[in-house]
């Protein structure tokens, strides 16, 4: 009887101290990760993490991937047009969401059970989440991490500064990184000079950008930008 319970006071014991490692190591994850962001709030990236994982693919194996480059804007530095076309397309209630677009995933879900037609919901957050913090992939702890740098973000930085992050670190073709090193490969000029026509041509193109060219446009991409300088036009920015 005695035995017993020795053996269940150690068990509670070992459970407690396991307990207390795993309550430990999620503390410090938390707060790596708070400081990671916190960082990136005033210091401007020189690379985003999921170019990290493409110099480690070109390590370990025989395809070698290009790795994007691009040259870093204060957002004051980049055509308001640029602004208004990427929010446009992207994210057209980026300025009052906290993070997750609730009204877009339900009209994703919506859509997804009438027709089959699956499509993103992401938002300009969740996308600079994945791009700037986390690496490639699509797996469900990805995700996960998505979200949860998702609500970080949200939380530390504000809204101008998530914006230029992400203008600076978006995929916009083939070794290309951020708006001013795709506006001077595909309009041979600064991301501050380009017309709401060339802006609209480059945001048309984000969802594709290794499909589509802006400079040679095929009918869908025209469509595309009639739609955004539309909408550009009902916005205040």
């Amino acid at each position: 009887m005695v035995k017993k319970k020795k053996k269940r006071k150690k068990k509670k014991n070992l459970f407690k101290r396991l307990g207390r490692i795993v309550i430990n190591v999620l503390c410090l994850l938390f707060a790596l990760s708070l400081i990671q962001v916190f960082i990136f709030r005033f210091i401007n990236t020189p690379f985003a993490m999921s170019d990290l994982s493409l110099r480690v693919k070109n390590i370990f194996s025989s395809e070698q991937y290009i790795i994007p480059k691009g040259e870093w804007r204060s957002l004051k530095d980049i055509s308001p047009n640029l602004v208004r076309a990427v929010l446009a397309v992207e994210d057209q209630r980026f300025m009052s969401h906290s993070g997750f677009d609730y009204q877009e995933i339900k009209n994703a879900i919506r859509d997804m059970l009438k027709d089959g037609t699956v499509r993103g919901a992401s938002t300009i957050t969740m996308q600079t989440a994945r791009t700037v913090f986390l690496w490639r992939g699509r797996s469900v702890t990805r995700k996960l991490a998505e979200a949860y740098y998702t609500v970080l973000i949200e939380f530390v930085m504000p809204k101008t500064r998530i914006l230029e992050l992400y203008l600076n670190s978006v995929d916009w073709g083939t070794g290309i990184r951020g708006a001013e090193a795709a506006s001077k490969k595909y309009f041979k000029k600064s991301a501050a000079e380009l017309t709401a026509e060339e802006a609209a041509l480059l945001a048309a193109i984000l969802r594709g950008p290794h499909i589509w060219s802006p400079v040679n446009p095929d009918k869908y991409i025209l469509e595309r930008q009639k739609r955004i300088l539309k909408s550009m036009e009902s916005m205040h920015l």
